[in-house]
């Protein structure tokens, strides 16, 4: 096992990374930014090393400076978190080239999820069911019009090196499809530096579901059940919930294989998430795999009871998986409401500046993954995410009562937030019978 573990992340994800380590002996390395040295993180770590100015690319994005940090620090083995460079194969393959162990998969597993077009000819090559649409990278607007005539509109323009909901564009006929091929083109260049696009049936109102994955390196895989992750705006996430509501037994299961052949297909290692869309008849497509811990990991945490930062510093140290898929068991409902800095009456604008008062929620079943304090100023300079309050109970109905509970204690003064918004979505009769869709909080947010 290793002895010392740096995070090259900030936020509540290094916290929550600090805290596993923690328990498990390891000794932990925070890396942080001017503008973070007084962070919680850099508060709880063993060791932290300044690694740049504000700004991300010269910070959290600098491959150099952290590795440095990492060799500086003596530390073995480096945790992406989430974000940043934890989906970039270069930096991977950059640590494996220093004899530094990345937790998470291969640079070649990455690279090959990473790019969603390819992701798509890999899973067509192994009969895993896609949304319809082309084979692999649409190269030209020509081609685009000629799939879009042979599946139908509406489809989506998606950018093949895509991720976080952008370089996409819903298109529903023939001179929509003329206007924004191009525009979407030079937005995917603008965001990840390519502009491969592929296009895919807009499949309309659909639920989205996706399955946690763990996969040690000696062909074990399995699926640790799903979440239903379909209240979303803008294609972000903002409410998780485990299990789902619209999945009985059977479908987990061949969703759940499913989930497994794609891991499988990839030679996947660690741990990963396939993310699915089930349309109204039951039928489900492969999407794209997160080659990442995810955000809403704890909703599958609590009804697992498996601790899946632990997994996957486990699985990067080479020890096998001390799971079957019969060992897994959900129990329980979980929800997670992610809680961000931002003013939701003025567009959702994000709102930085200084906590003057704090008072988290507790009780029973109720959880904070969180890097504020009282006091603590939050940067412009990064995601608007401050916080994940995760509310665990034996069923749905007691887990949305929880939930309503806790947000009326969660208090935060100084800055704007979501949180009201979560206590309304809550209170809504789809989020209630549990028949909400990717679709559903953009039609509340207009009515």
């Amino acid at each position: 096992m290793f002895k010392k573990i740096l995070i090259a992340n900030r936020g509540e994800i290094a916290v929550r990374i600090i805290r596993a380590c923690r328990e498990m002996g390891i000794k932990t390395v925070a890396v942080f930014s001017d503008i973070d040295k007084e962070a919680l993180h850099v508060q709880m770590a063993d060791e932290a090393v300044c690694i740049g100015p504000a700004r991300a690319k010269d910070s959290y994005l600098n491959m150099q400076n952290i590795i440095s940090a990492a060799i500086l620090t003596g530390s073995e083995a480096i945790h992406p978190g989430f974000g940043f460079l934890s989906e970039n194969s270069k930096f991977a393959k950059l640590c494996e080239e220093c004899n530094i162990t990345f937790i998470g998969p291969s640079a070649e597993a990455i690279e090959l999820m990473g790019d969603k077009a390819k992701a798509r000819e890999v899973m067509i090559k192994n009969n895993i069911p896609v949304v319809p649409g082309s084979d692999g990278k649409v190269d030209s607007l020509e081609e685009a019009v000629d799939i879009a005539n042979k599946i139908g509109f509406p489809i989506m323009i998606k950018a093949a090196a895509g991720g976080g909901g952008r370089g996409i564009r819903i298109v529903r006929d023939i001179d929509e499809l003329f206007k924004v091929f191009d525009m979407a083109k030079n937005e995917a260049k603008n965001a990840f530096g390519d502009d491969s696009m592929y296009i895919e049936k807009f499949i309309e109102n659909p639920k989205h579901i996706e399955f946690q994955i763990l996969a040690d390196s000696y062909g074990n895989v399995l699926h640790l059940g799903e979440r239903d992750c379909s209240m979303q705006r803008k294609n972000q996430k903002i409410i998780e919930e485990a299990p789902s509501v619209i999945l009985d037994e059977n479908l987990r299961k061949k969703m759940g294989k499913v989930a497994i052949d794609v891991a499988k297909a990839v030679n996947y290692k660690n741990a990963g998430t396939v993310e699915f869309l089930v349309d109204k008849n039951g039928n489900f497509y492969f999407i794209e795999m997160n080659t990442r811990i995810q955000v809403e990991h704890p909703v599958t945490e609590m009804i697992t009871g498996i601790d899946l930062i632990k997994e996957q510093i486990r699985i990067a140290a080479g020890e096998k998986l001390e799971y079957s898929q019969e060992d897994i068991k959900i129990i329980g409902h979980a929800i997670e409401c992610r809680i961000n800095a931002e003013d939701v009456e003025n567009g959702f604008r994000p709102s930085p500046g200084k906590i003057d008062f704090l008072h988290f929620p507790g009780g029973l079943g109720v959880r904070i993954d969180s890097c504020i304090y009282q006091g603590y100023t939050i940067p412009s300079s990064y995601d608007s995410m401050i916080a994940k309050l995760i509310v665990y109970a034996k069923d749905r109905k007691e887990a949305i009562e929880r939930m309503k509970r806790a947000l009326e204690e969660f208090v935060i003064e100084g800055i704007k937030t979501n949180i009201d918004l979560h206590y309304e979505l809550l209170n809504q009769k789809e989020f209630i019978e549990g028949t909400y869709d990717t679709g559903f909080l953009t039609r509340f947010l207009h009515r």
